[in-house]
């Protein structure tokens, strides 16, 4: 069988290479092939820059893509197999030919096909929509000297300066339509002296239509405005008046209120109402039991008889229903009624439909972890929630994690290599309330997501050779938005306990060995709070660049300090609560991410993060816990995590707990990652990464660790390298190569900045999930 299959795999790289010398067999009289684009010359007028979607708007529609492209539309791959199956011009529907054809075969892509002259047109229209009226271009094609029967195609555009916008104004609007403009006009997007952009009357005919849509009128929609452009007045200028259309239907000008309101409880295998009850002029009907607590749906309900009709509360009343996580799906209906009141309002009835949810999740979670300490093992989640405990959309969370890991890739070290030697068992339990638990005062009436978590777990880490560890946690903590950018998380109260159960003969020497190290690791309570701003500008079609920046403090242990000093204990250190030092320290975080489109198909994405933690009072070191360290898939890829700092600090040693001293109390990183397409779902990225961490304080056993001004520059971890991902749609596969240009620390074998001995000693490969940023 396999001699066979290499036999009839070489007899089709032969029947390929035979037809590779006749790509335009089959063409006919006039037909020409068409293999990309020579040249794409786009000139501008002075001042003019053409960026973003207006350069992909010009330069897109000429971009058509040959048969094969490599880099389209210029470069044609040097192997165009489905030309060459085509060529074939196989007769007979059978056989292992025909099987070949069906799949491989590629239809020429003609001159004919492109219609350069159309393209040209419809960059004419695409620039006109921007302002840039009265483009000249023409094309040229250029036949291939060796087969005339193949051509490229060259384009010339020209873009003149943009028109600018004269005079605004809304004319034609009466009544109370005229006064809710006359309200608004500040808001009005277009300005007098800005470009002349068809996006942007777009935007202003959505802003103008959710205005009256929020102001009664159900019925109207933004096809009933109109914009008359006049550029007679004055050169390269655009007068604009804004009206109303004629022969829009009279319901599309009433205003309406809100009449009765009607909401339907369902169960998934049942559509029978059993009962019903009034609730501030709400009709709820439901099947026995009621499974929600009348108020809670009172809460989420935002329109009420007699208001005025608004989208935003049809909008925020069904995203209320949602957030409660226990229906399955809501659906809305709505009946005008034939009567008007006299004053000029319309009715319109409002019946919801709500469907339950099952009450009960469950998960299952499988991982398999790989860490550079020469640990692989799998990981296995068990979760279930209950949905609506208190009948209010109470998340009650009971999860349990176990872990095992075995160590590889070190046997010399290690005979026990390849048993089970690690592992990790962990119970958390959780409850989520879909608002906040705060005095009324702190409440906001905001149509913003809001949600207090409380939450408590043990976990018990058994590290083979090393130690074995007992850790608790508790919290509580509050997520809110206070606009549609900005988000926090505030923990007024997180209690950590670590104790260490036992611990190995090697591990107590490198304890011994490394005093900052050993306190980080003793048994300590850590009572902490920290709250979390985030502002995530999201990409629009307006503006397609992201921004994420995230600031967080963290206190540890002040508060009881105080107190405690308060109450007459005023020792320096060592103080204790419950028989137990705890930590005191404050710690800052911050990070910027920018997504920068740069094409249709790439972006560049950056970031760059800095943190800073000092431990004082009750304290001399951070908890290990709460140290910065970099490295490895999701930092710098040209090194494995925990193998670089703190400055220029370097341990070589092949002690298996020398990455312990891989800490610091400041950290510094950059990224930097162009992300392009390549094919279908599989797209690539090169990255440029730097960073480190170091100590507040000199540390006699980890020479060069101590943060200093002086030569931090080549203190900075700096690497490069290239990656591939692949887009699943719900999961992103992603293997990244790092490539190492300096090291921190001197290295004997090289001098200079490029200080790696040797190239392959630099290469780095990571397999993880999704995006490093």
């Amino acid at each position: 069988m396999k001699s066979l299959g290499n036999s009839l795999f070489v007899i089709i790289v032969f029947m390929i290479l035979g037809s590779s010398c006749s790509q335009t067999k089959r063409l006919t009289e006039g037909e020409v092939l068409y293999t990309g684009v020579k040249k794409m010359n786009i000139e501008t007028a002075k001042g003019v820059k053409l960026e973003g979607p207006k350069s992909s708007a010009i330069s897109g529609p000429l971009g058509f893509p040959p048969n094969n492209p490599l880099y389209a539309p210029y470069i044609r791959s040097p192997f165009p197999v489905g030309l060459w199956v085509y060529n074939w011009n196989v007769k007979k529907e059978k056989g292992l030919k025909h099987w070949l054809y069906k799949k491989l075969a590629k239809k020429p892509v003609l001159i004919s096909d492109v219609q350069p002259e159309l393209r040209l047109k419809v960059v004419e229209n695409a620039a006109s929509e921007y302002g840039y009226f009265g483009v000249k271009s023409s094309y040229e094609i250029i036949p291939n000297k060796r087969n005339p029967k193949k051509a490229k195609i060259s384009y010339n555009v020209y873009v003149p300066e943009a028109y600018l916008l004269g005079t605004v104004e809304f004319w034609g609007w009466t009544g109370r339509m005229d006064s809710l403009i006359q309200r608004t006009q500040r808001g009005c997007l277009l300005k007098s002296g800005a470009e002349y952009n068809l996006y942007t009357m777009e935007d202003e005919r959505t802003r103008i239509t959710k205005m009256f849509r929020n102001s009664g009128y159900y019925y109207f929609q933004s096809d009933y405005i109109e914009f008359l452009v006049d550029t007679t007045r004055e050169r390269r200028v655009a007068d604009v008046r804004i009206a109303l259309k004629h022969g829009i239907p009279a319901v599309a000008l009433q205003p309406y209120k809100v009449g009765n309101v009607e909401l339907v409880l369902e169960n998934s295998d049942q559509s029978e109402t059993q009962d019903a009850l009034s609730y501030k002029g709400i009709e709820v009907k439901y099947t026995k039991p009621l499974d929600v607590k009348p108020k809670v749906l009172a809460r989420s309900m935002h329109l009420l008889p007699g208001d005025t009709y608004s989208f935003w509360r049809q909008n925020r009343t069904q995203t209320s229903l949602a957030r409660l996580g226990i229906f399955k799906y809501t659906n809305l209906n709505v009946t005008r009624a034939d009567s008007v009141k006299k004053s000029g309002f319309g009715n319109l009835d409002f019946s919801i439909n709500a469907v339950y949810d099952l009450p009960i999740e469950t998960e299952i979670e499988v991982d398999v972890s790989s860490k550079s300490n020469n640990l692989l093992g799998p990981g296995l989640s068990l979760g279930i929630t209950n949905k609506n405990l208190f009948r209010g959309g109470e998340n009650l969370t009971f999860k349990l994690n176990g872990a095992y890991e075995w160590e590889v890739g070190d046997k010399k070290t290690n005979s026990n290599s390849g048993l089970i030697n690690s592992y990790e068992l962990g119970v958390n339990v959780g409850l989520s309330l879909p608002r906040l638990l705060v005095p009324n005062f702190l409440k906001s009436s905001k149509d913003f997501a809001e949600r207090t978590n409380f939450q408590i777990g043990v976990d018990f880490l058994n590290r083979h050779t090393f130690f074995r560890m007992l850790s608790f946690t508790g919290s509580l903590s509050y997520d809110f938005q206070s606009s549609w950018r900005v988000f926090h998380t505030i923990t007024p109260l997180k209690i950590t306990y670590t104790h260490l159960l036992q611990t190995s003969k090697e591990f107590d020497e490198t304890m011994e060995n490394n005093p900052a190290i050993a306190m980080s690791f003793k048994n300590q309570l850590i009572p902490s709070m920290s709250y979390s701003y985030t502002y995530d500008r999201a990409a629009t079609r307006r503006n397609p660049n992201r921004l994420y920046w995230q600031n967080t403090i963290m206190s540890a242990g002040n508060i009881l300090s105080a107190v405690q000093y308060i109450t007459g204990n005023h020792q320096g250190q060592n103080k204790k609560l419950f028989g137990n030092i705890y930590s005191q320290f404050l710690k800052l975080t911050s990070e910027v991410i920018v997504y920068r489109k740069i094409t249709e198909t790439s972006l560049l994405a950056t970031r760059f993060m800095g943190g800073i933690g000092c431990a004082y009072g009750n304290s001399r070191v951070m908890p290990y816990s709460e140290q910065f360290y970099i490295g490895g898939a999701n930092s710098i890829r040209a090194f494995t995590i925990r193998s670089i700092g703190p400055g220029s600090y370097h341990l070589e040693s092949d002690n298996k707990t020398a990455y312990l001293d891989q800490t610091g109390d400041i950290k510094l990183e950059g990224n930097v990652e162009l992300r392009f397409k390549i094919m279908y779902q599989l797209n690539g990225a090169i990255f440029l990464d730097a960073g480190n961490v170091w100590l507040l304080r000199n540390d006699p056993k980890r020479p060069g660790g101590e943060f200093k001004l002086a030569g931090l520059l080549k203190e900075i971890a700096l690497g490069t390298g290239f990656g591939l991902r692949y887009d699943f749609g719900f999961i992103v596969l992603r293997g990244d190569l790092g490539i190492a240009l300096h090291t921190p620390y001197k290295n004997p074998d090289k001098s200079g900045y490029y200080n790696i001995p040797k190239f392959k000693d630099g290469l780095r490969f990571h397999l993880a999930i999704g995006y490093p940023f």
